[in-house]
């Protein structure tokens, strides 16, 4: 597969995921939100800035998504088998970024990194409490029907948010 190629696939999975909530899940708010960087000093003009690819609000809880499309979903390091460090910071910034800025309400942000499940046998998936918010690793498997790739979507919803309606 070539890089534009690869490129396309993680940028459909992306919306597709994006289209899915926002179309069964209106009461939640679902965009693909920037969000701002933390600063004390203001100084923020060679900063990149923080995309999230799906960003979900339902009452007083966030949670934000970074989808993953790759070929290989955990990384080799030193004989072992782990996750992305690139893209475990990246989720980490932005949840710590966002969870600064409403420090001030009643709100909890969490994080979630999806992957595309692949072939390879050890698939990440695990729950951390990480500085006081919750970073997940999932995956989504792809290869199934659509009702129950559906199910795997849902049950992100109902295992970070209470009771939000789905919309058939």
């Amino acid at each position: 597969m070539n890089f534009l190629d690869e490129r396309r696939e993680s940028l459909l999975y992306e919306k597709f995921i994006l289209g899915y909530y926002k179309k069964h899940y209106p009461q939640i708010q679902v965009t693909a939100s920037q969000i701002p960087w933390a600063l004390d000093d203001g100084f923020g003009e060679m900063l990149p800035i923080m995309q999230s690819d799906i960003y979900l609000k339902y009452k007083d809880t966030i949670l934000i998504i970074d989808a993953k499309y790759y070929s290989s979903n955990t990384q080799i390091r030193f004989d072992k088998r782990t996750l992305h460090s690139n893209n475990l910071y990246q989720i980490f910034t932005y949840v710590k970024n966002q969870a600064y800025r409403l420090s001030d309400s009643n709100d909890t942000v969490a994080g979630m990194l999806l992957y595309a499940k692949t072939d390879i046998d050890i698939q990440p998936n695990q729950v951390y409490q990480m500085h006081g918010n919750q970073i997940s690793v999932k995956n989504l498997d792809l290869n199934l029907q659509f009702a129950s790739i559906a199910e795997q979507l849902d049950d992100i919803i109902t295992s970070h948010f209470v009771s939000p309606p789905k919309r058939y």
